[in-house]
């Protein structure tokens, strides 16, 4: 391509993977927004639905766990559903970003500033 010029022509193509890694990062970044996740809690009376970017989004929670004074049970059901969900969001995003810099040819444990 940049033939002639020495190393600047593998300085180009760096340029242009850079680029191309930095426009794939952003629709992935996008795409987090839109994947859902699942946490539950107390076999599934709890459920927790967050978005792969830690969001959380909905909750679901059966109502037979509201009987007498169970406050404190059904608190800690919430929690541990959204924790669950949280857990997975961070999974699933970093599996993604896995498929993105096995793809790009990089590390598939290269850390990103996000």
């Amino acid at each position: 391509m940049l033939k002639g010029l020495g190393g600047l022509g593998d300085m180009a193509k760096m340029m242009k993977s850079a680029q191309e890694l930095q426009t794939k990062m952003t629709d992935m970044q996008e795409d987090l927004h839109n994947i859902m996740v699942v946490g539950e809690s107390g076999a599934g009376l709890v459920k927790a639905t967050a978005s792969a970017k830690g969001e959380l989004k909905a909750l679901d929670i059966d109502p037979s766990i509201f009987n007498g004074d169970d406050k404190e049970v059904v608190e800690d059901l919430i929690l541990a559903a959204i924790k669950d969900a949280q857990s997975k969001a961070s999974d699933r995003s970093q599996a993604e970003m896995a498929k993105l810099t096995e793809g790009m040819g990089l590390p598939a444990d290269m850390k990103f500033p996000f």
